[in-house]
């Protein structure tokens, strides 16, 4: 996909095939406090950079593949709608103009999260702990090229009841700044995506519900926390 492969004009029913991650990143990286409405609401200082984890393979998850429920943690776990960036080609050092050229397109994100965890120890906040339990980090169902993102909203819908609806313009670091700054740090590679952290409506996720990321463009990422 990031190669030389092309389209070809075979067609399968959505309902027939079993979906997996659209690509597989060398790594997952997720932004804290990127939304200006979020960071007023919890009285967060605006950060001078962004400011990022990451979620480890073993947390990468599909569309209508269910999110596991951890055997050993019975704390609140939460869903987060968010807009994912997907690299399309080796990037290392780039400025926020040349960063659109490195963006192969967008996609959903749900950064579930093991809450409790991330402050159990006062000595060591545990974010990649929190964030990376197995099926936790939650993307697709497909990539899609030739958006806007800064004219994209994020909704999470759980239950079918909506829970989030927020404007990605909101964002504190744009998608050409985050990858922009990431990429001084880290050499980005085809396929990583980068999750662009989430606003107004996070919430609990219980047994057996049933949780979707929609933004317009792109498609809902359903999956059901079971």
């Amino acid at each position: 996909m990031f190669g030389q492969a092309l389209p070809t004009d075979t067609r399968f029913p959505s309902d027939s095939i079993t979906w997996l991650p659209p690509c597989v990143p060398s790594k997952l990286i997720a932004l804290w406090n990127n939304f200006h409405a979020l960071a007023a609401k919890n009285n967060f200082a605006i950060p001078a950079e962004p400011l990022y984890f990451v979620k480890t393979p073993n947390s990468y998850n599909a569309h209508l593949q269910p999110i596991p429920v951890p055997a050993a943690y019975a704390g609140r776990v939460v869903y987060e709608g968010e807009l994912g960036i997907v690299i399309g080609k080796r990037c290392k050092g780039v400025t926020a103009t040349e960063a659109a050229e490195f963006i192969f397109g967008y996609t959903c994100v749900n950064d579930v999260t093991a809450s409790e965890i991330t402050g159990r120890d006062g000595s060591f906040p545990q974010w990649v702990r929190a964030k990376s339990f197995d099926g936790f980090g939650v993307f697709g169902p497909v990539i899609a090229e030739g958006l806007d993102p800064l004219g994209l909203s994020v909704r999470t819908l759980v239950g079918g009841k909506e829970r989030q609806n927020y404007p990605v313009a909101d964002m504190i670091f744009k998608p050409a700044d985050i990858v922009s700054l990431i990429s001084q740090e880290l050499t980005l590679m085809p396929g990583d995506v980068i999750a662009c952290g989430t606003s107004l409506g996070v919430g609990v996720l219980k047994p057996g519900s049933e949780v979707e990321v929609v933004i317009d463009g792109i498609g809902g990422l359903k999956n059901i926390y079971a």
